[in-house]
């Protein structure tokens, strides 16, 4: 879509998975606060959050901390849902499906809260053991918080979501397993989606600009790059926070 923008006077930034790296959250949140107080006749700041907040990194405890309580002062939020905090919540609604979300990182984020994953693992213990452990450690804000993330946010000619839409399907009528999940699909295709896409969910070394979407996940956990997309009127430009990776001694 040529010319895509955002309502007049609103100036909104777009975050990408973040996968535990507390680190680079704040470092982003920083700059935003100091790129939107240098800003122009803004009338409304908005943040959105493209999910994966959690697993893999080791900080995803002190990451939902920062979204619930750190934010810029004069931000609206929209926090979307990501496919790892869907395995959670499965989780959550059943210890079965312990593996599932352990293999995807799950067992970061509990040791994030505090859970003792070593003595579990030393001990095989069954999934209502770990169930029990991660129920009895996470805060009910916390869980509040997860339950209630949205799939979806829009805002002019731009669509927010984790990972995607099926192409030729309107908005409206997507299935949540599709914008949660796709990758393929979507990423391949070249058709106008009606509005600009913006998503997460598969990761590059650099933001992924597309005449139908725009791919923010830079690999927080394997890149050490956590990037916002800054939309104003019709202009995109690109924040980061970056860990310096040491110099290796030849």
């Amino acid at each position: 879509m040529e010319h895509a923008v955002v309502p007049a006077g609103h100036l909104v930034y777009a975050v990408g998975d973040i996968h535990g790296r507390a680190d680079l959250l704040a470092q982003l949140l920083d700059q935003i606060k100091a790129d939107a107080a240098a800003s122009v006749g803004t009338k409304k700041k908005t943040i959105v959050f493209v999910g994966d907040y959690i697993d893999r990194g080791p900080g995803s405890r002190r990451v939902v901390d920062l979204l619930r309580g750190a934010l810029p002062t004069g931000f609206d939020a929209r926090f979307l849902k990501g496919n790892h905090e869907e395995m959670m919540l499965k989780f959550l609604g059943d210890p079965s499906f312990l593996e599932p979300w352990r293999i995807n990182g799950g067992a970061a984020t509990m040791e994030s809260y505090g859970v003792d994953v070593t003595g579990l693992r030393r001990d095989a213990a069954k999934p209502e053991a770990w169930h029990g452990a991660f129920l009895a450690a996470l805060p009910d804000q916390h869980r509040r918080f997860f339950e209630d993330l949205e799939l979806t946010a829009s805002f002019g000619d731009y669509l927010f979501v984790h990972a995607g839409v099926r192409p030729g399907v309107p908005i409206e009528k997507q299935n949540p397993k599709d914008l949660l999940w796709i990758r393929g699909e979507f990423l391949r295709s070249e058709k106008d989606f009606g509005k600009i896409v913006v998503h997460g969910h598969t990761p590059k070394d650099a933001p992924e600009m597309r005449a139908n979407r725009i791919g923010i996940d830079t690999g927080a956990f394997i890149n050490n790059r956590l990037t916002a997309l800054r939309l104003q009127d019709g202009s995109r430009h690109f924040l980061k926070a970056e860990e310096s990776m040491p110099t290796k001694s030849v």
